[in-house]
């Protein structure tokens, strides 16, 4: 195995359409260097690509998440070198796919690992795992959306208070903010993840790509906007096989079969 590696597990049976990436540099408590993030990067896009991929669930190896940016391989950049070497790229990524993303914390999302956790769709902790964005502490401020996010699901003064002191917060906390979808006993997140993975796939795959889109763009834009591109996909999504089915299911008393059109 590979220093910087992302494993990659296509999962079988009732879980079947679900790909684990689990980001495994143990040795630096999966600290994201710019060979993991390239790496982690393309396997997205690629499961994005993918039309087995139906959901995909993201975790760290060793019972840690991601516990920040490599700071040694950071200490030999100059300001060139993040703009030169796409250091942003995956939150890019993320941004963009189609494929729902649930990322699987178990103990330390800090730094860009609180960034990437909150880039996900949706986020299952532990109970013992914790957030935070220490950047300030060594001179820094978030740099890929982690100040901007907070913002949008916390508020200004709870992302203020986190950015300003670097002080991290529990998983109970993440949950009351808006970070953390569902709270699990330690250890069993990924197993979480994937359950919730699994039930999203028992929707149909047009309305699970339409809604994450959605949602993505509520995010950025006027609520007037969003309600506009919301409407417009309502009255396509109702002239669907799967629309159908799912009435005649409903009526019928019997579990639908979702078709993806």
């Amino acid at each position: 195995m590979s220093e910087n590696s992302v494993l990659r597990a296509d999962l079988s049976g009732e879980h079947a359409g679900i790909r684990v990436l689990r980001i495994s540099r143990p040795q630096a408590r999966n600290a994201l260097n710019l060979p993991t993030k390239t790496l982690l990067a393309q396997e997205l896009s690629a499961a994005d690509a993918d039309p087995a991929v139906r959901a995909i669930v993201l975790t760290g190896d060793a019972g840690v998440f991601v516990a920040g940016t490599d700071l040694k391989e950071m200490s030999t950049y100059r300001p060139t070198d993040l703009l030169a070497q796409e250091t942003g790229k995956v939150f890019s990524v993320l941004d963009e796919l189609g494929t729902p993303v649930l990322a699987a914390v178990e103990g330390y999302a800090f730094g860009g690992g609180c960034e990437l956790a909150m880039a996900c769709d949706l986020v299952v902790a532990g109970a013992s795992a914790r957030f935070g964005q220490p950047e300030i502490r060594v001179g820094l401020i978030p740099g890929a959306g982690g100040l901007s996010r907070l913002v949008q699901r916390a508020g200004r003064a709870r992302a203020l208070r986190m950015v300003l002191t670097g002080e991290p917060i529990d998983a109970a906390t993440a949950q009351q903010i808006g970070i953390v979808a569902d709270i699990v006993p330690d250890g069993t997140a990924v197993d979480a993840a994937v359950e919730l993975a699994a039930t999203i796939l028992r929707q149909p795959p047009l309305n699970v790509r339409a809604i994450r889109g959605i949602a993505r763009h509520a995010e950025n834009a006027p609520l007037n906007t969003a309600i506009a591109l919301e409407r417009t996909t309502f009255q396509m999504l109702f002239d669907t096989d799967d629309h159908a089915e799912g009435i005649a299911a409903f009526l019928a008393k019997r579990s639908p079969t979702y078709e993806g059109h």
